[in-house]
C-alpha cells in the first residue's frame, strides 16, 4: 500500500492471490474464508455496485451491523468509490441511531438481519445475508474498478462517539490522515505472518484501525461477530492467533474462564495490545500467566487523534508497565494545566498528520482543535522524568470531595496495587456534606479472598484519606459501554439503586 492514495486501496502489491485475508466467524463459530484476490474482487464489485445505484462520491452510506465479512467489504469498496462510510453503533438506542443517520446525511444503510428493523422507513437498506432484490449480493457488480483518487483532506469515514454526555459527535477522518497512520505503523515491519483476532466492534477505532493495518500488512484477520470470552479463547487457539487486541475488561473476563484456559493452547500469541482504559498490575500478571511468551502492550489512542501517539523510548529504556509509552517521534505532545500552561500532569494535547478534520456539524466544538493545530483530548496524563507518559483519567470524570479534586483513575491505580484486586472502577455519588464521595467497584483476583474492609484499609494506607472509597462493591466483571470502555454510568446507576434501598 506504499503508493496508495485511497484508504480503501490497502491490498499490498504482489501479495499471493491465494493468501488468506479474512476468516469470518459467525455466532456459532462457523467460518468463511476470503483470500486477498477474493477480497479485492468483492471490494471492486461493491464500488461498482454503489456507483451503478446512483450514489456519487462524497455521499454517505452507513453500516448498522455486528462484525462480518460484508462489513469490511463495504469499508473497502465504498472508499474506493470515493463514498464516505459511517459505521453505526448498533448498541445505540433508536433515538441516537436515528440522529446519527440524519446528522451524517446517509443515503443508504447496510444492515444485518437483527438490526434491519432499526433503520428508519425513509432510508433504503441493503441487508447482509439476504437473497433477492435488497440483498447484499444483488448490489455487487463484478468487474475491474479504477480506484478514485481523493482530493487532499477528502473525507473517508465518520465515526460517532458514544454520546454518553449528550448527542454523539461525528469525528471526520480523512483518507490522507489514516493512510499516514498505516504507513507509520507499518514502517520497518513485516506483518505477513501475523494473525489478528478481532472481536471489538468495527464501529470503534480499535477494531477498524487494526483491520486496516492487517490488510495493508498482508496479514490474516480472524473476525468474530462480537466478544464472547469462551469463544475468544477458542478462536485464539484454533486459528493460532499471533496478535490479540482488546480492552482490559475483555481480558479480565477471559481470565475468569479457568476450565477453557486449561484446555487451550495459547502459545501462538506474540502480542496482546490493550487500550481504551488503564491496565492494572494484577491484570498484567494474569495475562502473563496464561500467555508468558506474549508482549503485553498498554496502549493509548483516541478516535480524534488516531492510534499513533506513543512509542518506545528513543534511548531504548524499558517502558514501565503502567506507562502508555514515550512520545512517538512523528507526533507532538504537550500537557496543559487548567490555565493552559505547560505542566507535568495535565490535559494531553496532540498534533500529528493523523488528526481528525474536525467534528461533523458541530461548530460549537471547534475549540477541540487549537489555533496551532493541536487536538485537546480531555484526557489527563502525567509524564515522568524519563519522558514516559501515564494515563490518569478523563478531565470530565474529575469530581470534588470536601474541596479536594479527585480523578477516579488515581484512586483506581492505588486500589489495583492490592494483590487481591484485578480491576477497579471508581465513580462519584453526591453527598450532602462533601459535595461528592468516591465509591468503588472491584473485580477480585481469582482465588484471592478479599472483602470491602480490606480494600478500604488499603486505600487509607496508600492514598490521601479523602480519596478512599466510602463504599466498595465486589463484582465478577465490570460492565462495558458500547465503546468497549467501562460503563461508569451503569455502575453509578447500580450504586444509586443500592443506596436508595
Amino acid at each position: 500500500m506504499s503508493s496508495a492514495l485511497n484508504l480503501g486501496d490497502l491490498v499490498p502489491e504482489g501479495i499471493a492471490p491465494d493468501h488468506v485475508a479474512l476468516i469470518a466467524l459467525d455466532e456459532a463459530m462457523r467460518e468463511k474464508r476470503y483470500t486477498y484476490s477474493q477480497l479485492e474482487a468483492q471490494a471492486n464489485a461493491l464500488a461498482r455496485g454503489l456507483l451503478a445505484r446512483g450514489i456519487v462520491p462524497g455521499q454517505r452510506v452507513a453500516v448498522l451491523s455486528t462484525n462480518c465479512a460484508q462489513y469490511l467489504i463495504v469499508l473497502l469498496g465504498a472508499l474506493r468509490a470515493g463514498i464516505v462510510v459511517v459505521p453505526l453503533n448498533y448498541k445505540f438506542p433508536r433515538r441516537l441511531s436515528d440522529f446519527v443517520l440524519a446528522d451524517s446525511g446517509a443515503v443508504l444503510v447496510f444492515a444485518d438481519a437483527p438490526h434491519r428493523a432499526s433503520v428508519p422507513a425513509n432510508l433504503p437498506v441493503v441487508e447482509f445475508g439476504k437473497d433477492g432484490e435488497n440483498g447484499f449480493d444483488a448490489l455487487l457488480n463484478e468487474g475491474p474498478f479504477d480506484v478514485k483518487v481523493p482530493e487532499p483532506d477528502a473525507l473517508a469515514v465518520i465515526l460517532y462517539t458514544s454520546g454518553s454526555t449528550g448527542v454523539p459527535k461525528g469525528v471526520r477522518l480523512s483518507h490522507q490522515s489514516h493512510l499516514w497512520v498505516l504507513r507509520t505503523r507499518l514502517a520497518g515491519q513485516q506483518l505477513g505472518d501475523e494473525r489478528y483476532l478481532v472481536a471489538a466492534p468495527l464501529y470503534h477505532m480499535n477494531a477498524l484501525a487494526l483491520c486496516q493495518l492487517a490488510i495493508a500488512g498482508g496479514s490474516t484477520i480472524v473476525l468474530m461477530t462480537q466478544f464472547n470470552a469462551v469463544n475468544y479463547i477458542r478462536a485464539t487457539a484454533r486459528y493460532r492467533a499471533t496478535w490479540l487486541t482488546s480492552v482490559p475488561p475483555m481480558m479480565a473476563m477471559i481470565l475468569r474462564e479457568h476450565e477453557e484456559l486449561a484446555r487451550a493452547d495459547l502459545s501462538s500469541v506474540r502480542v496482546v495490545r490493550m487500550g481504551s482504559a488503564p491496565v492494572s498490575e494484577s491484570l498484567f500478571e494474569g495475562i502473563a500467566g496464561i500467555m508468558p511468551q506474549a508482549r503485553i502492550i498498554n496502549s493509548y489512542g483516541t478516535t480524534e487523534g488516531g492510534p499513533v501517539t506513543f512509542g518506545p523510548h528513543p534511548e531504548g529504556k524499558p517502558q514501565p508497565r503502567m506507562s502508555v509509552g514515550y512520545a512517538h517521534p512523528q507526533v507532538q505532545l504537550r500537557l496543559a494545566d487548567d490555565h493552559g500552561n505547560p505542566a507535568s500532569q495535565g490535559v494531553l494535547q496532540i498534533r500529528s498528520p493523523g488528526l481528525m478534520l474536525g467534528y461533523h456539524n458541530r461548530p460549537d466544538l471547534a475549540g477541540a482543535l487549537t489555533t496551532d493545530g493541536y487536538y485537546v483530548t480531555g484526557d489527563i496524563l502525567r509524564q515522568d522524568e524519563a519522558g514516559f507518559y501515564y494515563f490518569v483519567g478523563r478531565n470530565d470524570d474529575m469530581f470534588v470531595c470536601g474541596g479536594e479534586n479527585i480523578f477516579p483513575g488515581e484512586v483506581e491505580v492505588v486500589l489495583e496495587t492490592h494483590p487481591g484486586v484485578q480491576q477497579a472502577c471508581v465513580v462519584a455519588l453526591e453527598d450532602d456534606i462533601k459535595g461528592h464521595k468516591p465509591i468503588a467497584f472491584v473485580v477480585p483476583t481469582p482465588g484471592y479472598p478479599i472483602d470491602e474492609a480490606q480494600i478500604k484499609r488499603h486505600a487509607l494506607e496508600n492514598a490521601p484519606a479523602y480519596q478512599h472509597p466510602r463504599r466498595v462493591w465486589l463484582i465478577d466483571a465490570l460492565p462495558l459501554a458500547s465503546t468497549g470502555k467501562v460503563d461508569r454510568a451503569e455502575l453509578k446507576r447500580i450504586a444509586l439503586l443500592d443506596s436508595a434501598q
